[in-house]
């Protein structure tokens, strides 16, 4: 009988502890989502302080003769007198260099097979320029459109403030579009979207997201960006914030990329993305709440917290778990107290959830799209099964559409 008693309240124990390890991503989701439905109040315009700066961007290319024409016209437009569009051809074995010149951007090839991945090109972009530095520094990918006064109100942004700015970057879905890539964009409008949205209007700092990011020159020339980090993007937030500099989103700027349509390239994508996020979830959360006390930052301790929610998919996977397996429990005699907290926590986030949809994505994404969710989920276990027995570390291009049906 003791035994049976002890075995129970190690049960309890345990999923309490759970129930509240779950309650701090899924309480930094909802309060992130719920702030992104307030207006915007607009104080100042940061763009009437500082003139159109100098710029350079910066465009990273892997084998991308494809389709990069179509980012350099989306570009060229936008750029001033004193402005340079320098596309890196990095370790490429097609016509990436040669389309691009002819586009007329300024072109740079790098060859060195050893050392592979974007934060390497970037770097090799850097040291070029450095002999004659803009004002900002922009990088954009090389499968992306970037609408028009993006440039001009990013690199305004980050002159005035002296922070990295981030534009907003979306995906559109592919020509007819599976269930699950209607719900990958509108998992994504709500990662690079609404989340970066809600902490503006808390007044709090962003991830990086790789594409339609401004840097002063004068802090990003300080930052080390050769590495083979799988997501860049989120290691150079790290670095940035822990510095001084912690990246602020701009609302008025806009960056499309695309959803590969073949199943294999966006499995690639999807396991490169979420592999990485994870690897870095784990080492810099402990970084920065060690950072945020010693420096006495709260912008570090959100940014903390912000990094510590999972992907969603994920996220409603260890709360499905963790509520089955509670509920059982109780049915065997344990406390309700975990299945209580844990039922409190799937309210939120189904509130959260239902009321993004009906503020950002009505339009594009029928309510019949949150029927497929589950069948989403589950074609996401596999990828998150890998993480535990053989995450991804490596960088690899993901296979562009184009490119697939030559």
């Amino acid at each position: 009988m003791i035994v049976h008693h002890l075995a129970i309240l190690f049960v309890e124990i345990v999923l309490f502890a759970i129930a509240l390890g779950l309650l701090v991503p899924v309480s930094v989701f909802s309060i992130e989502c719920i702030a992104a439905l307030f207006p915007e109040f607009q104080i100042q315009s940061y763009y009437a302080l500082v003139p159109r700066p100098r710029v350079d961007i910066l465009v990273p290319a892997h084998n991308e003769a494809a389709g990069i024409n179509t980012t350099l016209q989306s570009l060229l437009p936008q750029l001033i007198e004193q402005d340079r569009l320098i596309v890196i051809a990095d370790n490429c074995n097609d016509d990436t260099a040669s389309v691009a010149h002819k586009a007329g951007a300024t072109v740079i090839s790098r060859q060195d097979p050893e050392r592979r991945g974007k934060g390497y090109a970037l770097d090799y972009g850097l040291q070029f320029i450095a002999n004659n530095p803009p004002d900002v520094v922009v990088m954009v990918d090389a499968d992306c459109i970037v609408h028009s006064g993006a440039i001009a109100r990013i690199s305004r942004l980050a002159l005035a403030t002296v922070r990295p700015v981030q534009a907003i970057y979306l995906l559109t879905q592919p020509p007819n579009p599976q269930p699950k890539d209607i719900v990958s964009a509108l998992a994504f409008l709500v990662k690079n979207l609404v989340r970066p949205r809600g902490l503006g209007r808390l007044d709090l700092p962003c991830l990086l997201m790789g594409s339609g990011m401004a840097f002063p020159w004068e802090i990003i020339h300080q930052i080390p960006l050769a590495s083979s980090n799988i997501v860049e993007d989120i290691q150079l937030s790290m670095d940035l914030a822990i510095s001084g500099y912690p990246p602020k989103f701009c609302m008025d700027a806009l960056v499309m990329g695309t959803l590969p349509q073949q199943h294999q390239a966006a499995k690639s994508q999807r396991t490169r993305w979420e592999h990485g996020y994870l690897q870095t979830m784990l080492k810099q959360v402990p970084r920065l709440l060690k950072a945020s006390y010693a420096q006495k930052r709260f912008d570090l301790l959100a940014i903390a917290f912000d990094l510590c929610v999972p992907p969603l998919s994920l996220l409603v996977m260890l709360w499905a778990a963790a509520i089955t397996v509670a509920t059982l429990a109780g049915v065997f005699g344990a406390s309700w107290l975990p299945t209580i907290l844990l039922a409190v926590e799937g309210l939120l986030i189904c509130i959260s959830i239902v009321a993004v949809w009906a503020k950002f994505g009505r339009t594009n994404f029928p309510l019949r799209t949150m029927l497929t969710i589950p069948l989403y989920i589950l074609w996401k276990i596999p990828l998150y099964l890998a993480f535990l027995f053989q995450p991804q570390t490596e960088w690899i291009r993901t296979q562009r559409d184009s490119a697939i049906g030559e």
